[in-house]
This record gives C-alpha cells, sequence and structure tokens, in this order.
C-alpha cells in the first residue's frame, strides 16, 4: 500500500466506530408483545456508511475514505470472518450428541438459497440492474457468495458491487428484520429447536439478531437454541458453498441466459 498514512487513519477510524458501537452495546425495542433487538454489529455498520455519504467525506474522512483504503478493505473483508467459525465449532461441541440426532433435517434448509435466483433475479433484471443482479441474487450474499463473486469478478466489478450491497444491506436491516420475525414464529407455536436451526442461514449478524431474540424469550433453553443456530450456521456455511457450485450458480447461469438473450453470464469473468 504506498499510502499507509491513509491506512493508519482507516485503522483508527475502525476502532472508534467498534468502540462506539460496543458501549451503545446490545438494544431492544419494544413494541407491544414483540421485541427487536439491534446488535453492536448494526450500529458499527451504520457509523461506517453515514460517514462515507459523501456530503460528510471530507477533511480526515475523505483520508479514512479514499481509493486506496476502500480497495484495501474490500481485499481484506474476507480474513475478518475467519475468526467467526472458530467461534461456531466451540458453541457446537457441547449439544453435538443432540445436534447429531436430528443432523439430516439441518440438510434441507440449503434448498432455500435457490429462492433468491427463482424469484429476486426476474425482479431484478425487470429492474435494470443487468449484471449487478447475479451478485445481488446469489444465496443471501454472504461470506462464500461474496467470496465466489470476488474470486471471479473482483469487488470493482458490477457483479462484485451487486453482492457487497446485498451484503451490507443483510447486515445493517437483516438482522433488524430477523430479530422480529423470529419471536413472531415462535408465538405461532414454533419449536425452539427449528427456530434456532433457521436462524443459522450463512450470516453471522443475522444468526445471531434470530437466535439472541428467541434465547431472550425462552432464557431456560437458550444454550440449545445458540447450539442449534451455530451447528446451522457451520453446515450452511460448509454444504451452502456446494449447494452454491452445483445448483444456485447453474440455476442462474440459465435463468440469466434465458432472460437476457443478449448477455453471456460468463462474459465479465
Amino acid at each position: 500500500m504506498k499510502n499507509k498514512k491513509h491506512l493508519l487513519y482507516l485503522i483508527c477510524f475502525a476502532f472508534v466506530v467498534i468502540f462506539l458501537a460496543e458501549i451503545i452495546g446490545f438494544q431492544s425495542i419494544s413494541f407491544g408483545s414483540f421485541s427487536v433487538s439491534i446488535l453492536p454489529l448494526v450500529f458499527a455498520v451504520f457509523f461506517g456508511m453515514i460517514f462515507a455519504v459523501p456530503a460528510f467525506r471530507k477533511g480526515i474522512f475523505k483520508k479514512v475514505y479514499s481509493d486506496e483504503n476502500v480497495q484495501f478493505a474490500s481485499k481484506n473483508l474476507l480474513f475478518i470472518m475467519l475468526p467467526l467459525i472458530a467461534y461456531y465449532g466451540a458453541s457446537v461441541a457441547p449439544q453435538i450428541t443432540e445436534i447429531l440426532s436430528v443432523g439430516w433435517v439441518f440438510l434441507f434448509q440449503e434448498i432455500g438459497n435457490l429462492g433468491t435466483i427463482l424469484f429476486a433475479l426476474p425482479i431484478a433484471l425487470m429492474l435494470g440492474l443487468k449484471r449487478t443482479a447475479i451478485g445481488a441474487t446469489l444465496g443471501l450474499s454472504r461470506e462464500g457468495e461474496l467470496a465466489y463473486i470476488t474470486e471471479k469478478y473482483t469487488l470493482e466489478s458490477a457483479e462484485g458491487r451487486g453482492v457487497l450491497s446485498m451484503y451490507l444491506i443483510g447486515t445493517l436491516f437483516g438482522s433488524i428484520f430477523f430479530s422480529l420475525f423470529a419471536p413472531l414464529l415462535l408465538n405461532f407455536g414454533f419449536d425452539v429447536r427449528a427456530l434456532g436451526m433457521a436462524a443459522g442461514m450463512g450470516s453471522a449478524s443475522m444468526m445471531t439478531a434470530a437466535a439472541s431474540a428467541v434465547a431472550a424469550l425462552r432464557p431456560e433453553s437458550e444454550e440449545i437454541i445458540l447450539a442449534y443456530a451455530s451447528a446451522s450456521q457451520l453446515l450452511t456455511s460448509f454444504l451452502g458453498t456446494y449447494t452454491m457450485v452445483f445448483l444456485a450458480i447453474p440455476l442462474q447461469r440459465f435463468m440469466y441466459n434465458t432472460l437476457t438473450r443478449g448477455d453471456n453470464y460468463d462474459h465479465g469473468k
């Protein structure tokens, strides 16, 4: 990196944002019998997005959000996610016996990753997103999809902007949505183990929000809920890669080429 001073500004800014987010901490907003859980991660992403707005990107923030720093951050984003995998494994181990007893059920949720292609891709193309739709509709645009699009197209491409946009939107709004939606299903009589399993959708922030919201309503089952969510998250991260490669990508390629009839799915490779 040529301008190391700008990188230092970025690192210091990241520490300040993390510090402020942790000071705010886990917040819960109640709406009658429901509550919305907002994690520190959501506040951190919000602060990062606010100061990136051109109107605020002046002075020191212009150096923080320099083109060089943005490119550096996009290339190294995946490395910060590695410790999460170790954390998930530690959460699963104490409950491994019970999880294995229903292990086959975890496989069915992977089919849901195809829903974004079947329903969202045609709508995205109708809205004129073109190649941005490839990145935006490949699964939930989490770590696996982000890695695939980054390797094949780079984050500077239209496909990269699509997956990164959905990644950030999912982190900011997905956590809030699932922290409200999961308790709603609990009130309809869904088993806490099923909701814990459903929380592991491949997103650390969404999983934490959904599982924590359910655990807050059923504190006596907190360990089971978090264990099922973590196991589901691990399997989604592992099996989701194969689902994406062997099912999602071929399906998306076929639908994209069929719907566009003039653009080739692989031409941006």
